[in-house]
């Protein structure tokens, strides 16, 4: 008795893409805003994670996602790796404007669940989150460290050239069958610790959009930076790895 697989469809790979970005967002983004310098406990525990925690949450929200929603859509979850990924001939190009809006749109609903939350919060909690930010990216004075537009697009390019080129890399038909996942979400990880306190940290155009929707004007006139240069380090990654890895192109 033989069994036969079909490939998903378009539509199911888009509905995995949004899930899983969804999850980042309300994961990784969810720790930012919730997490990261909460009170002491009603026992007298601090309950703050720190800059640490964040990047520990949004990797490993990465690293489960490629393992359950990979199988079906690739587990991009971000348009920098879909773009890279067209570019390096692993992705098809009529493919990459339905991930693209499958992820944005995935990424909204995450952060509008997260405001789902906040109106339930603390007395003010909201409008504080709101009022700082809602956990955007930014430069300027609207940086963690105090960092400027040049430190953001610098590091942005080059943090995202590198993710890509890891995705890319550890699905390759060279490296080791299994361990995607794991090599996807530490790097993630790694570029968090590097990259918070200069601009928040993007790499993800999906995600930059889904904070900046409910941070205000502030960030929303800083957006452009997030969307551009994380799809620039992408298509370097792209081109890099096709050197790299000369495989079979995805038409």
């Amino acid at each position: 008795m033989s069994t036969t697989t079909t490939a998903p469809t378009l539509v199911t790979r888009m509905i995995a893409e949004a899930i899983g970005t969804l999850v980042l967002v309300f994961a990784g983004i969810g720790t930012a805003l919730y997490a990261v310098d909460a009170a002491v406990g009603t026992l007298g525990t601090p309950m703050g994670v720190g800059h640490l925690g964040i990047a520990l949450a949004v990797g490993l929200t990465v690293l489960v996602g490629v393992y359950v929603w990979g199988p079906i859509s690739g587990g991009h979850f971000n348009p920098a790796v879909t773009l890279g990924m067209a570019i390096a001939g692993r992705f098809a190009w009529r493919d990459v404007l339905g991930y693209w809006a499958a992820q944005v749109v995935g990424g909204l609903v995450g952060s509008t669940l997260l405001v789902l939350v906040g109106l339930f919060g603390p007395d003010g909690w909201l409008s504080r989150a709101q009022s700082a930010g809602f956990a955007s990216n930014g430069f300027g004075e609207h940086s963690p460290g105090g960092w400027g537009i040049g430190a953001a697009i610098i590091a942005e390019v080059i943090l995202t050239c590198v993710f890509v080129l890891v995705v890319a890399g550890s699905v390759s038909s060279r490296a080791p069958v299994g361990f995607a996942g794991i090599a996807i979400g530490l790097a993630l990880t790694l570029i968090h610790l590097v990259s918070i306190p200069i601009d928040g940290t993007s790499v993800n155009p999906a995600r930059s959009i889904a904070t900046a929707v409910y941070g205000g004007v502030a960030p929303l006139a800083q957006l452009w930076v997030f969307i551009v240069f994380p799809l620039v380090g992408g298509a370097i990654a792209g081109i890099v790895h096709r050197a790299l890895f000369p495989e079979p192109t995805v038409r």
